[in-house]
């Protein structure tokens, strides 16, 4: 879809925008060999399926203009030389973000070298109301991604007895994240009620579950921050590339994929780079499409 070029710029054309493309023989993941013409191109191939994931939501764009062995930092504010065209919004008054709401504005900031998308759980036109619950879970060595599996599944079960839907991806490392389409309920509310499910299973399982900030103790454990659902945070979106040796993608999984990795020991089998996330997007669709669907009101908990 997007020409791959070795001049240092190239112009292109999509959906009625044009768009000057630069530096696209640059390799941005050495140990890949994979250029910024392949990170382009990810994200014009992958529009489809990752802008409702994006859509009126304040982006913040952690940018690698040298690749991931170079400098790195993020950017919240929609920078002052954006397209005209390019629509913004703001959760907060003091700070701008782009909103990626269309094909021509996603491939545009992946020109910049924005590698790792992240949003907040609300949308701009309600900032004060998550459309989404999230829980980030996180392994500390020498737990990894089958504990998180367990975690994981474990959580599904809380979910699907107070009637809520969830859906997981990998975190684009060892974790995983699920999430929680909601209605009606605050930050506050979301961070309180991520809290105590996870507070719950740390109670059955202390030795292997913690809700506690603390990084000394994590070690051995999965720690499910529910603290991602604070208003001013911001998580990996969904098919969002991650700064990872290789162009490893924070890709939706089925719960099938998560109980069949904890079952046969294979936490690779639940690793995607950006070629295989477009395959399966292809193949099986959106499996996270739910989690921008009809939220439901978050029960009261005894």
């Amino acid at each position: 879809m997007v020409p791959r070029s070795k001049e240092t710029k190239t112009v292109t054309e999509i959906a009625g925008r044009r768009l000057t493309l630069t530096n696209l023989d640059k390799v941005l993941y050495p140990d890949a060999g994979f250029t910024k013409a392949g990170v382009v191109d990810y994200y014009a191939r992958i529009g489809p399926v990752i802008i409702p994931h994006l859509r009126r939501r304040p982006l913040t764009m952690v940018r690698y203009p040298n690749g991931i062995a170079g400098e790195s930092f993020f950017e919240k504010r929609c920078p002052s030389h954006a397209p005209s065209w390019v629509a913004t919004g703001t959760a907060d008054p003091d700070l701008t973000a782009c909103l990626v709401d269309d094909l021509p504005t996603l491939v545009w900031v992946a020109n910049l070298a924005s590698l790792e998308l992240h949003t907040p759980q609300a949308t701009v036109d309600d900032a004060a109301h998550p459309t989404s619950m999230v829980f980030d879970l996180d392994p500390g060595a020498p737990a990894g991604t089958l504990e998180c599996c367990r975690v994981a599944l474990q959580l599904r079960e809380l979910l699907d007895r107070l009637g809520l839907v969830s859906v997981v991806k990998t975190s684009g490392s060892k974790g995983l994240h699920l999430a929680v389409p909601v209605t009606g309920a605050t930050a506050d509310d979301t961070k309180g009620f991520a809290r105590a499910l996870g507070q719950l299973l740390e109670q059955q399982e202390p030795d292997r579950v913690t809700v506690n900030m603390n990084k000394a103790q994590r070690p051995g454990r999965v720690f499910v921050d529910w603290s991602q659902n604070d208003r001013h945070k911001a998580t990996v979106c969904v098919y969002s590339l991650r700064a990872q040796p290789r162009p490893i993608v924070s890709a939706p999984v089925t719960w099938d994929e998560v109980a069949d990795a904890l079952d046969r020991n294979d936490p690779e089998s639940l690793v995607f780079e950006a070629d295989a996330v477009l395959r399966r997007a292809e193949r099986i669709g959106d499996p996270f499409a739910a989690n921008v669907g009809e939220g439901r009101e978050l029960p009261k908990l005894a």
